[in-house]
């Protein structure tokens, strides 16, 4: 197959930890072809969409890629067009789908679905599941937070459309910053957020459970916070354990996945705390090596052979 994954810089990209180039070097090492561009990259001519794409060949270690050649192609020409651009979901972000979602009406396999990235905000995707939810409330409205905040006593306060633990804020009751955190993070009022009460589970880990084309991955990759943290993200400074999945994580996985599938959301990322849904990941979830290195389950050549399995059933007569 001819895969072309849209990510971020190929410098940028870290590969002792970064799941994309997991796949990349899970897809090299099956033998098929592997391209990537950026989302900036992508255009439209007379209604087909296209990209100059870049031919990897892909190694091991820090020098992991080398640019064999590039070359316009349009996107309906490749096997598989892999989504892999990291949020924030601004304005770039939802434009270069829309170019995705014309490189979809010409014929292209685009994965996630470019619809789904748009119709789905990773925090609020949860609100499907209101079973599995921690007290939330979704406003901009600060004294309608304040409420709830006094009624709850303890709760985390996030942005919409970040990643990585940015602009995430534990809040109390008397706190004495809370009116000016609440103030920014709406902007005044004129933009929602998401307020959850507090789980103390989080010292055991936030836990991101994947999905693939609508199975779930066995293993769970807890993220525990640092001493005096509340946020597990690894990009905020927390450590990773790789644990089996508990009884209550896989129910909550084994709820979501079909629902996912026929989202068109071939690849997702649960957040989990204690026994509560917190976050659905559908840009570019991550976890793949960290799971491989303690856990030991190849995840990227999960993700590699579902892709497989998808084109095979895609060019069944």
């Amino acid at each position: 197959m001819k895969l072309l994954f849209v990510v971020d810089p190929l410098a940028s990209l870290k590969p002792h930890k970064d799941s994309s180039v997991a796949m990349m070097r899970s897809a090299a090492a099956r033998g098929h072809d592997v391209l990537a561009c950026e989302a900036r990259d992508l255009f439209v001519r007379d209604g087909i969409a296209q990209a100059p794409c870049a031919t990897l060949e892909i190694g091991a270690g820090d020098d992991w890629f080398r640019v064999a050649h590039t070359e316009v192609l349009r996107l309906k020409d490749v096997n598989a067009v892999v989504m892999r651009t990291d949020p924030p979901v601004d304005i770039d972000y939802l434009l270069a789908t829309h170019l995705l979602g014309v490189a979809e009406t010409n014929g292209a396999h685009v994965l996630n679905r470019p619809a789904a990235l748009r119709d789905f905000n990773e925090k609020l995707a949860i609100l499907n599941f209101p079973q599995y939810l921690a007290p939330t409330l979704v406003s901009a409205d600060a004294a309608g937070i304040g409420a709830f905040l006094a009624e709850q006593e303890d709760v985390i306060v996030k942005p919409l459309t970040e990643m990585g633990g940015t602009g995430v804020f534990r809040l109390t009751a008397t706190d004495p910053n809370r009116n000016a955190i609440l103030e920014t993070l709406t902007r005044h009022g004129t933009r929602a957020i998401m307020a959850q009460r507090y789980l103390p589970a989080i010292s055991e880990g936030d836990k991101r459970i994947l999905l693939i084309d609508g199975e779930v991955v066995p293993w769970a990759l807890a993220r525990i916070p640092r001493t005096g943290e509340t946020r597990g993200n690894l990009a905020a400074g927390g450590s990773a354990r790789v644990q089996p999945l508990s009884e209550r994580d896989r129910r909550i996985a084994e709820t979501v996945a079909p629902w996912a599938q026929a989202q068109g959301i071939f690849l997702a990322g649960l957040d989990v705390i204690g026994d509560c849904l917190t976050e659905i990941n559908v840009t570019s979830p991550t976890g793949f090596q960290e799971i491989e290195a303690q856990g030991g389950h190849d995840v990227a050549g999960d993700f590699i052979a579902a892709l497989e399995r998808n084109f095979a059933r895609t060019v069944r007569p």
